[in-house]
């Protein structure tokens, strides 16, 4: 979940209405002009610099699509800022790259804003691949406003120091139980061999004010039961922080903070700094997701490139009745929105739905996920392998990583290639990896309420999360017991939370 700023909620809903004022001679039913020769895109570049205007990458592109590509870059970092100024200008492009479901995004496009795709999308050889339950994720209250940027359905693992497993003659963890006991064997058994008890074992960093984001006590929850988010109970959603499950998890938390078993500043480590104490062998556990535990292999490598990695991975867990509940991702990371003031017509809607389709054919996808075959990757045993040392080989890989963002990938299929893995021991983690995901989505707990945005959320929703994340860390922290944690919740109810769930339930119901 994206931090949302007040001005740019504001400003997107000052857009929202500078856009309608501007689209609100142009019906549906108005005829088209000709053709649509140019698309317009507005993207994040992620880069220090954007792509240069005309490269090898775009002119592929426009041989592709048989249409003229002009890409507006902004960088990622004020990417919202700079969409509210686009939305509120006179020049605002065909296709848009929209981050997230923030406030101002969500109130734009029920108040017309955007094109709503929702019954459009079947009529595209791609596009009508998406996946059902990622475009229900994506919607807003079932209205599908843009094309996912699909990204991987499992990403939750449970990373450990190998070294440290071996020392003390421990096996990767399986349960939630076993968690805990490696967190205590970590912390009380010298796994360093050193002499001193100066290690412990999870470690948990500051978590922004808000709840709901794949964090360890997210993660931990749905582990133990509580759902992801919201649960469903006998029709009717309810808070998975409401559920006793999600108490239990707090508990086991709580316990191994009073055991020494998690890092003392758990609540005032920056995540920015969530790799440190496991590179410098004070903690030996992150539950996070597997690219956290690329990143820090890789920290290591560059440190050292002789040393063994040291570390392993396993997926979610089961909790103690022997029951695996997966947290999945909501399986995109933001979408592709058309604006009414630049496309006006159904007739221009569909040559512009027709280019995004044509973008998720297995050239076009190859070319916005890998690159330039032969110039910046080979393909080498049915994947992608960097070409490295080469100056234009190096331009192209880091121009990818921007094209990469209007890249939507909704097929079935996985069209483009996989990264190959540098040596034989990364490609066994790696196929391990794939195999955890795979099973792990098997047990995945999707969250039912995942398109539902209410207009209690939008306007206090951060201020609601604030009184569930503190109260979760101060549970934690053994600052309240149950009681308190129970009052908690009353106050969110107090605030506005009880509107919400009535606000939820009624479009769950509709």
């Amino acid at each position: 979940m994206q931090k949302k700023k007040i001005f740019s909620v504001f400003g997107v809903a000052m857009a929202a209405t500078t856009i309608l004022a501007a689209c609100g001679n142009n019906e549906e039913g108005e005829t088209a002009s000709a053709t649509t020769d140019t698309i317009t895109i507005m993207s994040p570049f992620i880069e220090t610099d954007p792509p240069e205007g005309e490269n090898k990458i775009v002119e592929k592109l426009e041989e592709l699509t048989g249409k003229e590509i002009e890409i507006t870059w902004a960088p990622n970092t004020s990417y919202e800022d700079k969409m509210n100024i686009t939305l509120a200008s006179d020049n605002i492009p065909k296709v848009m790259v929209i981050q997230g479901k923030s406030g101002g995004f969500i109130k734009s496009a029920e108040n017309g804003a955007f094109w709503d795709l929702t019954d459009y999308l079947k009529d595209y050889p791609n596009l009508s691949q998406a996946n059902p339950d990622v475009l229900r994720n994506s919607s807003v209250n079932g209205k599908i406003y843009g094309i996912y940027r699909s990204r991987d359905g499992m990403r939750t693992a449970v990373m450990i120091r190998k070294d440290w497993l071996e020392n003390l003659g421990l096996e990767l963890p399986e349960t939630v139980d076993d968690l805990y006991a490696i967190s205590q064997a970590f912390t009380e058994n010298d796994p360093d061999g050193n002499g001193e008890a100066d290690t412990y074992g999870l470690i948990v960093p500051q978590w922004p004010a808000s709840i709901n984001t794949n964090s360890p006590y997210d993660t931990l929850a749905t582990w133990f039961g509580a759902g992801n988010a919201w649960i469903e109970k006998d029709g009717a959603l309810e808070p998975s922080f409401m559920q006793p499950e999600y108490l239990e998890s707090m508990q086991f938390m709580r316990s191994m903070v009073e055991n020494g078993y998690v890092n003392k500043d758990f609540a005032t480590l920056t995540a920015d700094k969530w790799d440190e104490p496991f590179l410098n062998g004070k903690g030996g556990i992150i539950v996070d997701t597997y690219s956290r535990a690329d990143s820090i292999s890789n920290k290591m490598r560059q440190a050292n490139p002789d040393s063994e990695d040291i570390v392993v991975f396993t997926g979610n867990l089961e909790n103690a009745e022997g029951e695996l509940n997966a947290l999945p991702t909501d399986g995109y990371s933001g979408f592709l929105a058309i604006p009414k003031t630049s496309v006006k017509t159904e007739d221009e809607l569909k040559e512009v739905l027709s280019f995004l389709d044509q973008l998720n054919d297995e050239e076009a996808q190859i070319l916005l996920t890998n690159g330039l075959e032969g110039v910046n990757f080979n393909v080498v045993d049915g994947m992608s392998q960097a070409i490295k040392e080469d100056a234009e080989a190096e331009k192209y890989a880091n121009y990818v990583k921007s094209y990469s963002q209007i890249g939507m990938n909704v097929t079935e299929e996985i069209l483009y290639y996989r990264a190959k893995p540098e040596t034989d021991e990364m490609t066994q983690k790696f196929e391990r990896r794939l195999s955890l995901m795979a099973a792990d989505l098997e047990s995945a707990v999707y969250n039912p309420a995942s398109s539902y945005i209410t207009d209690t959320y939008v306007t206090k929703g951060a201020q609601l999360d604030q009184i569930i994340s503190d109260a979760r860390v101060k549970y934690v922290a053994g600052q309240i017991d149950d009681q308190g944690w129970a009052d908690s919740i009353e106050l969110w109810k107090n605030q506005g939370g009880q509107d919400l769930i009535d606000e939820t339930n009624e479009l769950h119901k509709n």
